[in-house]
């Protein structure tokens, strides 16, 4: 196991996720040596650390969540990235949280893994609906519009009305998903 692990951490790309399919076949019994790497000095060994557990079958959502908030913003979205393989709705307020994220990539992310998570998502993303910036509503409204889920048509409607081109078309996207496309056209 230590040898795959210093191949991961290597510095060389290629030889790192070549170790991923030999470390994921270790089973559940590597996770802890890959949590311990998510704690490492080096933000690329928290990095393919992140890499190899969203690899793993055996990882839970629990040991993923801490690491949004990690201060290598390419290591909280590799995390974000990760919950996307393993989406529990335990994960649901540190995304909420995450959505805010200065690293665009790690926010848009964020808002992915909420999607996959799904229907247990919406009542936190409809109340980031009231409060929160036009940038971060935009995220929610993509997501809630994914989901598919009655409960957001009310934000729907009301973002038609919105000054931002891109809320009224999110607004109208979910809609449209949702099978309600008719209702709001002007005649």
């Amino acid at each position: 196991m230590q040898d795959l692990l210093a191949e991961l951490t290597s510095g060389d790309d290629v030889r790192a996720e070549n170790s991923i399919p030999a470390i994921i076949a270790l089973g559940e019994a590597v996770i802890p040596a890959l949590l311990d790497l998510t704690r490492a000095a080096e933000v690329d060994s928290r990095w393919w650390a992140v890499r190899a557990l969203a690899a793993s079958p055996h990882t839970l959502t629990v040991d993923l969540i801490p690491l949004l908030s990690d201060s290598a913003p390419e290591v909280r979205a590799a995390t974000a990235l990760a919950i996307c393989t393993h989406p529990h709705e335990s994960a649901v307020p540190a995304l909420i949280k995450a959505l805010a994220d200065e690293d665009s990539l790690t926010a848009g992310l964020a808002g992915n893994a909420l999607v996959k998570i799904g229907s247990p998502s919406v009542p936190s993303l409809l109340e980031v609906m009231n409060e929160a910036p036009t940038g971060i509503r935009i995220l929610v409204l993509r997501a809630l519009s994914e989901i598919r889920d009655h409960r957001a048509i009310p934000v729907m409607m009301k973002s038609l009305s919105e000054d931002s081109a891109v809320l009224q078309y999110w607004a109208q996207e979910g809609l449209e998903r949702l099978g309600l496309d008719m209702v709001y056209m002007k005649p």
